[in-house]
């Protein structure tokens, strides 16, 4: 049994130099560096920053038993990081080992049985693998949860009702949905948190977890909503923070199971995640939380 993690890996080419990054790669670092059996699934190039790529990611602990091995180009993402550290991207995207997903080598889920699938940010709206993503990912959800988490690019999508089309398609598959405040903002701005929230909830989804930033995390279940405050921290840069929020819920839930993710469990999880996301925001790029960093989980 294992946690499946699937969408890009690329290269952020930040003001000081090229890093690696893509938000589920970023999630899959959080999560092995947790101590946890991950794998990663993208395709990955051979090129100097796919081979930076798959270092970094076997230097964390993660798999790379299910990515692709590839001689496509990888893609980057030119990153502008405002006065407050907060991060856009410019992508380069099209022909890449990144986004070249097929039935023909994503893993067999009866075969492989996985806890979990996390997946999200950019390949779950590029098509045509967004598309063979969504059939396999219907099969996926036949054995395992499936955590989503939209991570709004306009940058690169900007038609507002097809991003909205492809995230309430992924929504409807999804158990988990792990969703900043600016992503419900921008896609739907006539909305309110809680009423998007709420919305996904009564339409089967068992939980919502929204970040907010320097506000904290908000929780939602059918048993309703759980906040929790922002941890004070020295802001470098916000990379990879929320991605680091959607490894803790992963965490979580092959610690005590979805079910569980409730009442004052739930709210001592988005403690910790919150406590993880302010590490992640101390240091330069997406270099998250390892497990004696943060606290355990007590549930009062």
């Amino acid at each position: 049994m294992s946690i499946w993690i699937c969408g890009e890996v690329l290269i952020d080419i930040l003001p000081s130099g090229p890093v690696v990054g893509g938000g589920p790669a970023n999630t899959a670092k959080a999560l092995a560096r947790l101590g946890h059996d991950v794998h990663f699934i993208d395709g990955i190039s051979s090129d100097a920053y796919g081979q930076s790529a798959r270092a970094e990611l076997l230097r964390d602990g993660v798999n790379l038993d299910l990515a692709l091995a590839s001689d496509k180009p990888t893609c980057t993402a030119t990153v502008t990081l405002d006065a407050a550290g907060a991060a856009s991207y410019e992508f380069l995207i099209d022909g890449t080992a990144t986004f070249d997903f097929s039935a023909s080598w994503l893993p067999d889920p009866y075969r492989y049985q996985p806890q979990v699938l996390h997946i999200g940010t950019l390949v779950t709206v590029i098509e045509p693998g967004a598309s063979a993503l969504y059939d396999w990912a219907m099969q996926v959800a036949e054995y395992a949860p499936i955590v989503f988490d939209p991570n709004i690019r306009p940058s690169v999508q900007p038609d507002r009702d097809l991003y909205e089309a492809a995230v309430e398609k992924w929504a409807a598959l999804s158990a988990v949905i792990k969703v900043s405040d600016d992503d419900l903002a921008w896609l739907f701005p006539q909305s309110s948190i809680d009423d998007v929230a709420n919305r996904w909830i009564s339409d089967g989804v068992f939980l919502v977890v929204v970040t907010r930033g320097a506000n904290g995390l908000v929780g939602f279940t059918a048993d309703g909503r759980v906040e929790v405050p922002g941890v004070k921290v020295d802001v470098v840069d916000t990379v990879g923070a929320g991605d680091t929020v959607g490894a803790i819920v992963v965490e979580a839930m092959v610690t005590h199971g979805l079910i569980e993710l409730r009442g004052e469990l739930l709210r001592s999880v988005l403690t910790r995640a919150a406590a993880a996301a302010a590490i992640t925001c101390s240091r330069q790029g997406a270099q998250p939380a390892y497990k004696h960093e943060l606290p355990s989980i007590e549930v009062k």
